[in-house]
């Protein structure tokens, strides 16, 4: 009789709730590959959100992942920044075997996946690392949305990970001067560190930019970000809110302003762009803002895959952390 393989995947079962169950890995299916987990980062935006009960519940989990079907009805399973290593491959694909990847899969010991859905990593990128790519992918991408002009003044609201990433793309063009707004002092540290310019806390924000980054997580925040945005400016909105939608703050000088604002999300590329830019092209250049990215002070927390509950009780409290990692 042929042993059937297992594995063991996080799920959310309940607000503020995760288990770890153990489950049939099933067969591979023609033209895929076994993939042995090494470490997955949890996304501190969205993973914060689902924990606490906040994803609305009928909205399908991605609708261009074949890995996160169904909704975000508990219990199921979520995650999108996994690095492995592929443990068994079919005939015609053995060159994979052994290869260290990227992909963009839940939290799981093991799962299959076809050739076009893995990212290779370099040899000299550790898997720790590598997990952060789909982070810096998306910073990539609210780059391309916010399109930056030469000796304009940015400012980003929230340097979370990725709001670190952002500072750290947006250091890197022909700005007059970079802001960040963030309540926690280590965060602040870490921004200053990657490039910005001043980084001070929502109380003592008193600037005027031209292109303004909404990465905070809080509704709340949008006003804000308004009140910052000068003449003809633009706003980008990364953050997702979830159930917290409630905004209403466009009135007062929103439209004597003229200011854009500029839905952004890395399952899509801005239509305008499409004609010269692909996902393919996009993670050349997220990977190569990640290999030249110091983030060795980026991940803050380590768990082993079995506890992972602690991890997401870390992130309740967002000053204590940046990157949380589950090694496995």
């Amino acid at each position: 009789m042929k042993k059937v393989m297992k594995r063991h995947s996080l799920y959310f079962s309940a607000v503020r709730k995760v288990e770890i169950r153990e489950e049939e890995l099933g067969e591979p299916g023609p033209g895929r590959l076994l993939v042995e987990t090494r470490a997955s980062a949890i996304s501190p935006g969205t993973e914060s959100l689902i924990f606490k009960g906040e994803a609305p519940s009928e909205m399908p989990l991605d609708n261009k992942l074949a890995a996160l079907p169904g909704r975000f009805e508990f219990p199921f399973k979520y995650g999108y920044a996994c690095a492995g290593r592929v443990k068994n491959a079919p005939p015609g694909l053995k060159n994979w075997e052994g290869v260290t990847v990227v992909c963009l899969n839940p939290h799981e010991t093991y799962f299959y996946a076809r050739p076009d859905e893995l990212i290779p990593v370099p040899r000299d990128v550790p898997p720790e690392k590598a997990c952060l790519l789909p982070f810096m992918e998306t910073a990539v991408n609210l780059a391309l949305d916010g399109a930056p002009l030469l000796g304009e003044e940015v400012a980003i609201f929230g340097q979370g990970l990725v709001g670190l990433f952002v500072t750290s793309v947006m250091s890197r063009f022909p700005l007059a001067r970079l802001f960040t707004i963030e309540p926690s002092p280590r965060r602040r540290a870490e921004s200053l560190r990657l490039g910005a310019t001043l980084s001070s806390h929502p109380s003592e924000c008193c600037i005027n930019a031209d292109l303004v980054y909404e990465l905070s997580g809080r509704p709340e925040t949008l006003s804000h970000a308004v009140d910052s945005t000068r003449f003809g400016g633009r706003i980008v909105i990364g953050s997702w809110y979830g159930t917290r939608d409630g905004y209403s703050g466009l009135g007062g000088e929103f439209h004597r302003k003229r200011i854009q604002i500029i839905s952004s999300q890395v399952s899509s590329l801005a239509p305008a762009l499409t004609g010269r830019w692909s996902a393919q092209r996009r993670m050349k250049e997220a990977w190569k803002m990640l290999k030249t990215t110091d983030t060795s002070r980026l991940i803050t927390h380590h768990f082993p895959f079995q506890e992972a509950e602690k991890a997401y009780r870390v992130l309740e409290n967002p000053g204590e952390s940046i990157g949380v990692i589950l090694n496995y």
